[in-house]
Parts: C-alpha cells; structure tokens; sequence
C-alpha cells in the first residue's frame, strides 16, 4: 500500500491505518464522490498527510483493495494451520463471510474503479494459491462438496455481503444463520449438524419497499 519500499515509522503506520479505515467507511456510504480532502477530516489527519501516502485517489483504491486482499491472504493462511482440511476450510469460509458481512466498503463500483496495483496483483495470486490449497486439502479428505471450487468463493461471500448489507440495521447478526447454511452445504461439520443461529428473516411486508443501502 506504500509508495516506498522503506520502512514505516510507528507515527506514519499509525496514520496510513487511520486513513485507510476512514476511506473504507466513506467509500462505503457515500460511494465514489468521495475525496481526498474527506478522508483526512474523517481520519483526523492533515490533508497533506494524505497526500504523502495517497497521492491521488486511484493510488487510495488501490491501497483499498490491497488492504483487503493481505486480510483475506491473512484469514488463509491462519486457517491453513487447521489440525485438518475441514476445519481449516471451514473457518476460511466463515472467516471471509465475516468480513464480508462488516465492510462492505469495496462494494462491486469499488472494486471496477480500483487500478490494478503490482502489490493488489501479488497478493491476489497469494491468495488464490492458498485458497486452492486450503480446497485441495478438504477435497483429498472428501470433506467438501464435490464440484466445489475456490472461484466459487467469492460468490458465496457475496451472498453473505448482499444479506448482511440489506439487514445491517434492523437484524445486523442475521447474516449469520444464512453464513451456517452455506458453510455446512459446502463443508459439513464432522458430526452432527449444530442447530442454526438466530431467526429465519420475516418475509416483506406487502406494500413496503425497503431502501437498499
């Protein structure tokens, strides 16, 4: 996400984390009117400052989406150390559904306006060999669906996010129960199935249009 390849100082770490969290949330609520000059007011920090990290706001993007592809790589490569494929897929899966389900900040306009930076490229090949192998390793157990593919991954985020993004305010967990009944079609536990999280989502109510966030 740095223009340089030197070292950080605790200082600029520390404004480069406020700065990224700031521009998440913004890119997040009010799409991409968003400017430079904004997310230094919502981090907190001199213009100036953002400017040195973020020259303009196709490099912020970028720093976006590599931000999110070193979490995801993250979430893999914790999940590899799993005693087996089971589990270390199936927290994968729920981990990313997780994250998903709280940012969804790098929504689908995000993500086409972003330049594809040498590090978003890195880290997304870094990612997809762990994911793949993350599969190889429950699929050799016959502990996941057959057919299943690490491309399917991202759709079934997706459906987590898209619930998630349409209840955040009235049901906030409810992503969760839907989370379960997709982890265990993909993946089943080793044993017997645990009884699903919360409550089914009431039907809408006929002649109410929900706004969409």
């Amino acid at each position: 996400m740095t223009p340089s390849a030197r070292p950080l100082r605790a200082d600029a770490l520390r404004n480069r984390a406020l700065i990224v969290d700031a521009a998440r949330r913004l890119f997040a609520e009010r799409g991409l009117d968003v400017t430079l000059h904004d997310v230094a007011d919502a981090a907190g920090v001199g213009v100036g400052t953002v400017y040195r990290r973020f020259p303009d706001k196709d490099a912020l993007l970028g720093g976006l989406v590599a931000a999110k592809y070193e979490a995801l790589v993250e979430l893999a490569e914790k999940a590899s150390t799993e005693a087996t494929g089971r589990d270390g897929l199936r927290r994968y899966l729920m981990s990313t559904m997780e994250l998903r389900a709280g940012d969804r900040s790098l929504s689908t306009a995000v993500l086409r306006a972003a330049p594809q930076t040498e590090e978003a490229t890195e880290l997304r090949a870094r990612l997809a060999a762990a994911m793949t192998a993350l599969v190889a390793r429950a699929q050799a157990e016959g502990a996941v669906r057959r057919g299943f593919s690490p491309d399917d991954v991202p759709a079934v985020t997706s459906m987590i996010g898209s619930i998630a993004d349409r209840t955040r305010e009235e049901s906030p967990g409810a992503w969760r129960r839907y989370a379960e009944l997709l982890l265990d079609a993909v993946c089943p536990p080793d044993g017997d199935l645990p009884p699903l999280s919360g409550e089914p989502l009431a039907p809408p109510t006929p002649g109410v249009c929900r706004s969409r966030p």
